[in-house]
């Protein structure tokens, strides 16, 4: 197996956004091939973009083209293998606030850094966590763009709700998905709390950030920080670990534990799913 060093993803990431959507979808397409997800055949188990809309939907609004392509990527591991990402989708997108009374998020305040006061205040949800505890969007004021910005309806730094940055392209979006959820079902997981400055001193200095905006969900506030063939997910928000380490394979994240000077006292738990990187499981 080929060493991935995911210190180097940030500049895959960086050509990625200078090349646009096309070269966002190729790196979507190269980091699923390289966590050892490969598409099933199967007939897609996600929800039809063809399916009826609901009330929540103002058929007045473009859906970007992002957003579309993403749906008929013929890699696309959401549509294959839904249950990977414990997400719900919302197609088509569905306005917040939701006249409908379904979405439980609200719009923008009329003083926000994504759109002036003047324009259209609410948000496009595309996508939801599992009870709807988070959604993310993108404005309305900007759904004719391609590529719009994506928000997440979460908890600031400050504990106050509302909407945040969460990608700066619907492209990037999914990109970010699949890196926050894809090692957590293909790859081997070592968790830890408590950490100490040393600790993350090692992590800040000794790995490189992803170059990935912090994934807000659930009270979490994650950054991705990537070394050769592991990415490390560091919480300062309110998740259930600090320290969530993904390797390609069990020897990685022994070279991880090294490398931060920690020991995984959890133990290291092997991949939840199937993958045609690593053997399968009796």
């Amino acid at each position: 197996m080929t060493e991935i060093d995911y210190a180097l993803f940030a500049d895959r990431l960086e050509r990625a956004r200078r090349g646009g959507t096309t070269a966002r979808w190729e790196l979507l397409r190269e980091f699923q091939e390289e966590w050892g997800y490969r598409p099933s055949g199967r007939p897609p188990a996600a929800d039809d973009p063809d399916e009826e809309p609901s009330g929540g939907v103002d058929p007045a609004l473009p859906v970007p083209a992002a957003l579309a392509e993403w749906w008929d990527l013929p890699y696309n591991s959401f549509v294959d293998r839904p249950r990977l990402y414990w997400t719900n989708p919302e197609w088509p997108p569905t306005v917040r606030p939701d006249p409908s009374g379904y979405g439980g998020s609200e719009g923008l305040p009329r003083k926000n850094a994504f759109v002036r006061p003047d324009e259209d205040l609410r948000v496009c949800v595309f996508m939801a966590e599992n009870q709807y505890c988070n959604e993310w969007g993108y404005p309305a004021a900007r759904s004719a763009l391609a590529d719009p910005p994506v928000l997440v309806a979460a908890h600031d730094d400050d504990g106050e709700d509302g909407w945040q940055p969460q990608s700066h392209s619907v492209s990037e979006f999914f990109l970010h998905l699949a890196v926050h959820r894809l090692p957590a079902s293909l790859g081997w997981t070592a968790c830890l709390n408590g950490l100490t400055g040393d600790t993350e001193e090692r992590l800040r200095t000794r790995l490189r950030p992803t170059g990935l905006l912090p994934w807000r969900e659930l009270g979490s506030r994650t950054e991705h920080f990537g070394g050769p063939d592991v990415l490390v997910a560091h919480d300062t928000g309110w998740g259930d670990w600090e320290l969530t380490a993904y390797g390609r394979s069990p020897r990685a994240l022994e070279r991880l534990a090294e490398t931060l000077g920690v020991s995984w006292t959890e133990g290291v738990c092997e991949p939840e799913e199937s993958s045609g990187l690593f053997p399968e499981r009796p």
